[in-house]
């Protein structure tokens, strides 16, 4: 594993030796991934710690009493402080899921929506973090102020009707962009409502505070930020999950049950019925250990300097619309574009994949209303992440210029 000193490791590409899946080519040609706002690359320590649930300690969890057990048990139960220690919460706070999507649920499941109650939510809202609440409630959209930043005085009108929640999406998986969290939960605590939160893309790039921050429920996901896939969690205030009826019934989620009664668990094991996903576990410990290892702030310094690129490159290319701020401050590496006169992206997506090695997404990025919104077609998004250099922003700019080229004719 690299030892990191400086940002300067980051920059120049060092940390790349801990991914192994970057030595791979394309047909022989360069390998840039530039889609970590879908899933972030996997660092060597964390393939290693899943691999080491079935070759060290393979078994249940929390129902034997064998060494094997108590074993994955305990690193399945450090994994959830260290969890904890990550957005600043309390152990107990943390309930593992498979992912933000099923974490999002439950929060509207744990707060017995119903079709009346006002949930009050953004234009740049995942699908995740809309529809949930579009279906068990009555949902709202404040809307869209100047600078891709929400319209704070329709918000403040909103609140005025006592929403039952604010759902907010931290950062956008489309423009990159943060919303001015604390603001918009101090308004909404002020209001009387709950605050739920989406930070599926802004955890691997921002230190989370959730007690600080007047958060009552924050969903994310392992593999966002270089964890494994179908591990995420929900945190929410103990105050508010005692008394909220579990998502799902089974094992593991009772003391004892009889044919006219059964008694839950304390929370959070009274939300996880049925066996977890053990080895994801193990790996979410080891994306946060190397996380800790690398340093937030550096990721986000090394962030600056990968928008920037990106921005630089932007403006020599009038044909490509930006979806999002155009400074390099305050926002995520996560750049979504629009191609004048192409509303159909995936013949350009595919092209930068098989010709160039190139990795990014098309679509409308499970984000429609706000794609849709702003374009009459698809978006291209290029993400990066601490992996990637400005070099490779580069040349993914100039790869798509070429194929832009040929489709454009």
């Amino acid at each position: 594993m690299t030892a990191f000193g400086s940002n300067d490791l980051i920059t120049s590409g060092a940390v790349r030796e801990d991914f192994p899946i970057l030595t791979r080519q394309v047909d022989g040609e360069r390998f840039v991934y530039l889609d970590s706002a879908a899933t972030a690359l996997k660092p060597r320590s964390v393939i290693d710690a899943v691999t080491r649930y079935y070759t060290e300690c393979t078994a249940n969890i929390h129902r034997g009493r064998h060494r094997l057990s108590e074993e994955a048990s305990d690193l399945y139960e450090e994994a959830r402080g260290k969890v904890a220690l990550m957005v600043g919460c309390a152990s107990n706070e943390v309930i593992f899921t498979r992912n933000t999507t099923e974490g999002l649920n439950l929060a509207a499941a744990c707060m017995g929506l119903k079709k009346d109650d006002l949930v009050v939510g953004f234009l740049d809202a995942h699908h995740s973090q809309l529809l949930p609440w579009m279906r068990g409630g009555n949902y709202q959209v404040v809307r869209q102020g100047p600078n891709w930043k929400p319209d704070l005085d329709h918000y403040a009108e909103l609140l005025r009707r006592k929403p039952k929640a604010v759902v907010v999406t931290h950062c956008s998986n489309v423009t990159g962009g943060y919303l001015p969290l604390e603001t918009i939960s101090k308004m909404a605590h002020e209001a009387g409502a709950l605050v739920v939160v989406d930070a599926a893309q802004s955890a691997a790039h921002l230190r989370l505070r959730f007690t600080e921050s007047n958060i009552d429920f924050l969903a994310l996901s392992a593999h966002k930020m270089l964890g494994p896939s179908g591990i995420g969690c929900l945190v929410g205030k103990a105050s508010l999950l005692r008394d909220a009826e579990a998502f799902l019934v089974g094992g593991g989620v009772v003391d004892y049950t009889t044919l006219e009664s059964f008694q839950y668990r304390k929370i959070p094991h009274k939300f996880e019925a049925g066996t977890p996903a053990i080895e994801a576990a193990f790996g979410f410990a080891a994306a946060i250990d190397y996380l800790d290892m690398v340093g937030l702030e550096r990721i986000q310094a090394h962030d600056h300097e990968l928008s920037k690129a990106f921005l630089d490159g932007l403006k020599r290319r009038p044909k490509l619309r930006l979806l999002g701020p155009d400074v390099a401050e305050a926002r995520a590496p996560i750049f979504s574009l629009y191609v004048d006169g192409l509303e159909d992206l995936s013949d350009v997506s595919r092209a930068l994949s098989d010709a160039h090695g190139v990795m990014c997404r098309n679509g409308h990025l499970c984000a429609q209303p706000l794609v849709d919104h702003y374009t009459s077609g698809e978006v291209l998004r290029m993400s990066a992440y601490l992996y990637n250099t400005v070099e490779e922003v580069e040349y993914a700019l100039s790869a798509l210029d070429e194929v832009v080229r040929v489709y454009q004719r």
